[in-house]
């Protein structure tokens, strides 16, 4: 929630209003504006009072504002055709997926205060149905608000600061699991639950004191994520002569790629060769500067390539029909946290990836870019534009 809301747990519901009173923006509504839509007293305090934020990491509630409280029957214009128990739903604002864009809605029950979340099918209203997320305003502010806290390792979480490994990751997991346990009486909404499971996943990769990396990595993570015998390690006499960067030399020998990372296929069967040797034989390729600096570690989706550059250890990616040289990541620390990362995803319960993919995506991403910022803000980056596509089902299980 960032300025939204700041330190939250613990405080009375009272401290609750100050804070967000206190807050820059927030969007609250009349007691006229309330009518006859929201019956339900304490939801109809909440938006008069301590309100709603504009904006959010997961929601927008900017259209609140701009166009007041409406049904879910007055926002398709085919009332007849949707479930009755959607109908009278209020829409109060939309869930974010990682491009930024609402890819879903937010909607309130003005009788009992309950949220859950809708998709619009305005061509098939009948087909549109909804699930829980929240049993109030309140606890999807606070739930929010903790999911903030943790992202950003302060509040109710700054004692996971400095805090790396797996042994963090599945205490800050059951930490924020726990919070929303308490809001739900134990029955946490996937959405949430998803949130709990992949956010925390950042604090795996702590800053790169040891490996003179941009991360350090657990021992042994890899094996453990993909299996003895299926992660790659290097000698010297498999580097070539333009891999002088001893940091990622130190990392391949003793530390190692996947060989086969679901989304990278290693080049594992001999020697690292330069993209200029690789193609030495092709007369008619078109390479880019510097190709004989440039280390060929493999293939990545539908003909791309990941490289090395054995001066400063960026790992780049190579499009040869679009002739493009673009960042992948900062560095094989970073590739190998991201690896790892895809092929987590894929050993949790399908129930809880499949139907809300738009969410995981934007969880992923956030996740990725705490540890590796290479790619963020530009206008195209590989890993990112594979995670907001689904037509590549990249997350789908294993």
């Amino acid at each position: 929630m960032g300025g939204f809301v700041g330190e939250w747990a613990g405080r009375t519901a009272g401290e609750h209003v100050e804070m967000i009173e206190a807050a820059v923006r927030a969007i609250r509504l009349t007691e006229a504006e309330l009518d006859p839509y929201v019956t339900h007293t304490p939801t109809r305090r909440w938006l008069t009072g301590p309100g709603l934020p504009y904006d959010s990491g997961l929601f927008t509630f900017t259209e609140l504002e701009r166009a007041g409280l409406r049904t879910v029957a007055d926002s398709t214009g085919a009332p007849d055709r949707l479930a009755a128990d959607l109908r009278d739903q209020l829409v109060m604002g939309g869930l974010l997926g990682a491009d930024g864009l609402e890819r879903g809605s937010v909607l309130l029950d003005g009788g009992t205060g309950e949220i859950s979340t809708t998709s619009f099918l305005h061509d098939r209203p009948d087909l549109m149905g909804r699930s829980p997320l929240a049993p109030s305003l309140e606890k999807l502010v606070r739930f929010a608000a903790a999911t903030d806290e943790l992202a950003a390792l302060r509040g109710q979480f700054a004692s996971y600061a400095g805090r790396f490994g797996q042994k963090a990751v599945a205490q800050a997991s059951h930490h924020l699991l726990t919070l929303f346990e308490e809001g739900t009486n134990g029955e946490v909404p996937p959405f949430w639950k998803l949130a709990a499971l992949i956010r925390p996943l950042s604090l795996v990769a702590g800053p790169g004191r040891v490996s003179g990396l941009a991360v350090d990595l657990p021992l042994r993570l890899l094996d453990q994520e993909f299996g003895q015998g299926r992660v790659a390690r290097f000698e010297d006499v498999d580097f070539p002569p333009t891999l002088t960067h001893e940091p990622t030399r130190r990392f391949l020998r003793e530390t190692g790629l996947p060989e086969d990372g679901f989304l990278f296929h290693l080049d594992s069967d001999a020697p690292l060769a330069t993209l200029a040797e690789h193609h030495a034989d092709d007369f008619d390729a078109q390479l880019p500067d510097r190709a004989d600096h440039l280390i060929r570690l493999g293939d990545l989706t539908e003909g791309n390539t990941l490289l090395l550059d054995g001066t400063t250890g960026t790992v780049l990616h190579w499009n040869a029909p679009e002739r493009t040289l673009r960042p992948l990541n900062t560095d094989v620390s970073t590739l190998a946290f991201t690896l790892w990362l895809l092929h987590h995803e894929r050993t949790l319960d399908p129930r809880l990836t499949t139907d809300t993919y738009d969410h995981l995506a934007m969880l992923m991403i956030q996740v990725l870019s705490t540890v590796d910022p290479t790619g963020t803000g530009t206008d195209w980056h590989y890993w990112t534009d594979l995670l907001q596509d689904p037509t590549t089902h990249l997350l789908s299980p294993a």
